[in-house]
C-alpha cells in the first residue's frame, strides 16, 4: 500500500476489503476524536493529493472511509503543527492555499531554541535531572563553561537535539559533575566551509600552474585542458569560477 493510502487510512479509517489487506474495519484518528480535539504533527508533510479530504473535514466536518460511499460527520477541534515555513510552501505549489488559511485561524510560532537563550539552562537542568533519575545517578553540578557552550550553541535541531544532548552527558558523566562531550558542539559548517576554500584555492593554484607551463594555451592535445583531463569548456567554466583570469598565468 502507498505511503499516502497508509495515512489516508490512519486519518480517516477504511473498511474491509478497502485494499489489499484489510481484513477489518478501521476507524480513523478523526472519527475516535469526534466532540474532541485532535493534534496534527508534521502537517507540511502531507501529501497534495490528500489535502483536498483533509479540507473537507475543516470546511464540512464529514469525510467517508477508504473503500466507504457513506459520509461521516465528526466535530473536532484540530490543533497541527509543522516546523515547515508553510507561506513558502504555498508558493512553491507544494502545499493548498485554501488548506493553508483554514489552519492559520490562530497561529502561535515557536522561536527556535537559538533565539531563546535565556530558555537553556532551565532545559538543561530539566533534562539532567530527568536522566539522572532515570539512570540512578547524582549529578549535583554543571559547569560555568559546559553551561555557556550551551547557551550559545545554535542548536539547529532544537529542543530535541539538546534533549539527546544531555542524555548522552548524563550517560558519559561518573561522578556528581556534569561530564559535557564540548567536542561534539564545533561549528561543523564553518570548518566544512574552510575545508571548501582550502580545496578550492589548492584547485586555482594547480590550474594556474598547468596554464603557465603551457604559455596560456588551454585547448589542443599539449595544452591545460587535456593535463587535466577535462573538455575546454569545462576547463574554461572551471577558471570563471574560481575567478582565473589571463594576468594570472600570462608573466
Amino acid at each position: 500500500m502507498r505511503p499516502t493510502g497508509l495515512l489516508e487510512s490512519e486519518l480517516f479509517g477504511h473498511e474491509r476489503g478497502a485494499f489489499t489487506g484489510a481484513i477489518s474495519q478501521k476507524i480513523g484518528r478523526l472519527e475516535l476524536a469526534d466532540r474532541g480535539t485532535m493534534f496534527l504533527d508534521e502537517v507540511g508533510d502531507i501529501p497534495l493529493e490528500l489535502q483536498p479530504k483533509l479540507l473537507r473535514v475543516l470546511q464540512d466536518q464529514e469525510f467517508e472511509r477508504l473503500g466507504s460511499t457513506r459520509t461521516i460527520r465528526v466535530n473536532v477541534r484540530l490543533i497541527a503543527a509543522t516546523n515547515r515555513d508553510l507561506g513558502k510552501s504555498v508558493a512553491e505549489r507544494q502545499f493548498r492555499s485554501d488548506l493553508f488559511y483554514r489552519l492559520n485561524v490562530f497561529p502561535i510560532r515557536m522561536p527556535p531554541l537559538r533565539e531563546r537563550h535565556k530558555d537553556i539552562p532551565l532545559l538543561v537542568r530539566y533534562f539532567v535531572q530527568k536522566f539522572a533519575r532515570r539512570m540512578n545517578k547524582q549529578i549535583e553540578t554543571i559547569p560555568t563553561e559546559p553551561m555557556n557552550a550551551l547557551i550559545n550553541w545554535s542548536w539547529p535541531g532544537n529542543v530535541r537535539e539538546l534533549e539527546n544532548f544531555l542524555e548522552r552527558s548524563v550517560i558519559l558523566t561518573d561522578g556528581s559533575v556534569l561530564r559535557v562531550p564540548l567536542a561534539e558542539l564545533q561549528p561543523e559548517a564553518e570548518s566544512s566551509a574552510a575545508t571548501d576554500s582550502t580545496l578550492e584555492a589548492a584547485d586555482r593554484e594547480h590550474i594556474i600552474r598547468l596554464l603557465r607551463e603551457t604559455r596560456g594555451t588551454i585547448s589542443g592535445a599539449n595544452g591545460a585542458a587535456a593535463k587535466l583531463g577535462l573538455k575546454r569548456t569545462t576547463l574554461q567554466s572551471k577558471m570563471q569560477k574560481l575567478g582565473i583570469s589571463r594576468e594570472d598565468y600570462i608573466l
